[in-house]
């Protein structure tokens, strides 16, 4: 394997899993009948590194791509969305992973995967140490490559378990997928490492089987599972109802949707947790990390594809602005 070679600064945020080409029929065109495909990227820790990157926030990117095309395409979308590729190295025994997406005319959309086998898939523990001797702040990680077999757990449970003695912060969201198996064995695979988390972003369908509560709706109950587990800081993602976050107190606050318009879904609890934590890094409030968060999601939930609604630069910077506006009003 080989590094993708371009030099790493100072990161505040490195995302750790797979990017795998996404391949999806023109909007009114079905997989099976289309004569032309869009070719976008897309993987929940680069979605989440692209938010964070758009606010101006130094973000990379840890993972492995095949020496193939799909791979060299990941790596040109990610230096374009301004995000550091040094920590991601290239495969030549195994394929960059893709996968194909439906729009059915119910709105309901249709995922095929193809990453069996895919150079991300072979992730193992000297990938947690080339990430935690870059030394970011935060790491972010999800139960997505928990799952992805044996080696991606392995590194994920080495870079959560290395993380805080080096002083690096931990934010983990558990993005539970029934395509990639049983979601109760990924829950608890979540569940084992919540002492190692520092903040857990997580939504209401999540909050049952990663945490056992009877309600996933009442955030109280969230929160305090949560804690007991050990994890200092939760936000519980209630998707078209807003999100919770902690007030001063440690209560759960509701802030609603700032979302009107909903053309794709998909993404937005990426940009939500990458403004967050973008937010939260920058010293603001979690009020005003969450409505940066808020206002993010909205944006991409309004067009199709995981990224394409992010803000420009100069509108990310202002919505920054806003929310480091809150740390000042709170201090």
């Amino acid at each position: 394997m080989t590094r993708d070679g371009h030099g790493t600064p100072g990161l505040d945020v490195v995302g750790l899993g797979e990017a795998m080409a996404l391949f999806q029929p023109p909007p009114g065109h079905l997989l099976a009948d289309t004569a032309t495909v869009e070719v976008h990227v897309a993987g929940a820790e680069l979605n989440l590194c692209t938010a964070v990157a758009r606010l101006g926030v130094r973000a990379g990117f840890c993972s492995r791509v095949g020496a193939d095309p799909l791979g060299t395409r990941v790596l040109a979308a990610a230096r374009s969305a301004g995000v550091d590729t040094s920590l991601v190295t290239v495969d030549p025994a195994h394929p960059t992973g893709l996968y194909l997406k439906d729009v059915r005319p119910d709105g309901q959309r249709r995922v095929h995967y193809y990453r069996a086998g895919s150079a991300a898939a072979h992730l193992d523990p000297s990938d947690a140490a080339r990430l935690l001797a870059a030394r970011p702040r935060l790491v972010a990680v999800s139960g997505i490559t928990l799952a992805l077999g044996p080696g991606p757990r392995a590194a994920v449970e080495a870079v959560l378990k290395a993380a805080r003695p080096a002083g690096v912060t931990v934010a983990l969201d558990p993005n539970l997928r029934p395509a990639l198996g049983d979601v109760d064995r990924q829950a608890a695979d979540v569940r084992a490492l919540l002492p190692y988390v520092d903040v857990l972003l997580l939504g209401t369908d999540e909050a049952g089987p990663v945490l056992g509560v009877r309600d996933p709706d009442d955030a109280a109950e969230v929160f305090a599972a949560a804690s007991a587990a050990g994890v200092a800081e939760t936000v519980l993602k209630a998707g078209a109802h807003g999100c919770y976050h902690a007030g001063p107190d440690g209560a759960a606050v509701h802030l609603p949707s700032a979302a009107t318009t909903v053309v794709d879904p998909v993404g937005a609890g990426d940009a939500f947790a990458g403004g967050y934590l973008a937010g939260r890094l920058r010293g603001a409030p979690a009020a005003a990390a969450a409505g940066l968060g808020s206002a993010l999601a909205a944006g991409v939930v309004a067009a199709p594809g995981d990224t394409t609604g992010l803000p420009d630069s100069a509108t990310a910077a202002s919505l920054l602005g806003r929310a480091l506006d809150g740390r000042r009003a709170a201090g």
